[in-house]
């Protein structure tokens, strides 16, 4: 009989395994024999509770994503206002233990596989709908429920391509840099998006003239 938490524990080892693998040899060439071998465990094992490489990714990518969340939960407890809470987000999402070469590596393979794993798909579509939805309740406190929805798709672009940029640099992420960059467009948005409520526009597209009205 296996012991209590046994299987807990070998999943643990397996997804942590996964992550320096992909690190070390990139998504190809993180076979299932490195993957058991760098976790210390028989390939038989990857079968047994995952099936198979591509689960194994996905699993290892739910457990990356519910480590983001924790964080932004975190975060968001401690804020007592609607900027506070959009700062809470950024914080989260520019963390230093979302920028360590194992965890980018992992974020980036994730990225990589979505167009060809449904599975991956849907997590990535967690991922941002959950992303803009933090940001549209905080933004929402601020601003118009249209402008809140725009502010929160700008917000959240701004946040991913920072991320995916600073992950690919051939040097050290510069955490505090990314984080900046996001926090000036949030403060640029902002003032742009109030300005603009001020003035009666709600429909923000290119070319668009109408007032929050309608008129």
């Amino acid at each position: 009989m296996p012991k209590v938490g046994m299987q807990d524990l070998r999943r643990r080892q397996l997804i942590e395994a996964t992550v320096r693998t992909i690190e070390a040899h990139g998504f190809a060439d993180a076979t299932i024999a490195r993957i058991s071998q760098r976790a210390g465990l028989s390939s038989g094992i990857i079968s047994h509770y995952f099936g198979g490489k591509n689960a194994l990714l996905e699993a290892t990518m739910r457990s990356l994503l519910t480590e983001l969340q924790r964080e932004t939960i975190a975060r968001l407890r401690q804020a007592r206002t609607p900027i506070a809470r959009i700062e809470a987000i950024l914080g989260a999402s520019f963390a230093e233990a979302q920028f360590t070469p194992q965890v980018s590596s992992v974020w980036l393979s994730f990225y990589a596989q979505v167009q060809h794993s449904p599975e991956l798909a849907r997590l990535h579509r967690v991922y941002v709908q959950r992303l803009r939805s933090n940001l549209r309740d905080a933004f929402g406190q601020l601003l118009s429920p249209e402008t809140a929805e725009r502010a929160a798709e700008g917000m959240s672009s701004m946040i991913d391509g920072i991320w995916v940029r600073a992950a690919l640099a051939q040097e050290p992420p510069d955490l505090r840099r990314a984080h900046g960059l996001a926090d000036d467009y949030l403060r640029m948005a902002l003032q742009y998006y109030a300005a603009r409520e001020r003035a009666g526009y709600g429909d923000h597209r290119a070319g668009a003239t109408g007032t929050r009205n309608g008129d």
